[in-house]
């Protein structure tokens, strides 16, 4: 997106952050996220932040699947479950961003969706990426860009930002909106 950046983690327990909502979780984490890094920041001195705007992007995503929110898998049985149910219905993301001026402390967020259709997944193919061990790190093990799933997508809707975790023209609204 052509921006210099900075990574910093969060540190919170994801999970004790619940909400029946899977917009309304996306949100609550994002927030959850932005509160904890600002309170890692707050520690500077003004001196030391430059006179360029300095924003916070904290995001997140669940993956809703036929009515429930999936979150990472954490266990090889429940990665299996998640990526075998693909073939039945569609993963619909759920992807949550805020954006923060840590110099004026206006703070925007949003959420987007998308939906992902996939071909039937082969047993080798759910064995393979379990094994690889990725699936354990996003939301739902949902992995359409990797070489093994990507042949299988069926269709989608919505922008492959969006399924990835950063959806580049909500992200790109609310930056506008707190300069």
């Amino acid at each position: 997106m052509g921006f210099n950046f900075t990574v910093m983690t969060a540190d919170i327990d994801e999970r004790a952050i619940r909400r029946e909502n899977p917009e309304d979780l996306v949100m609550a984490l994002a927030e959850a996220k932005a509160e904890a890094i600002t309170s890692k920041i707050a520690n500077l001195k003004a001196g030391e932040i430059s006179s360029e705007p300095l924003l916070l992007i904290t995001a997140d995503q669940v993956v809703v699947h036929e009515g429930v929110i999936r979150e990472k898998p954490s266990s090889e049985e429940e990665a299996r479950l998640f990526i075998k149910g693909y073939s039945r219905a569609p993963a619909c993301t759920v992807g949550s961003v805020m954006v923060t001026n840590l110099k004026t402390g206006l703070k925007k967020g949003g959420w987007d969706k998308a939906e992902v259709y996939f071909h039937p997944i082969p047993d080798d193919v759910i064995e393979s990426l379990i094994k690889e061990g990725t699936v354990f790190k996003v939301a739902g093990g949902l992995l359409v860009e990797h070489p093994l799933t990507s042949p299988l997508v069926e269709a989608m809707v919505g922008s492959i930002d969006s399924v990835m975790g950063l959806p580049k023209d909500l992200t790109r609204a609310l930056i506008n909106e707190v300069l």
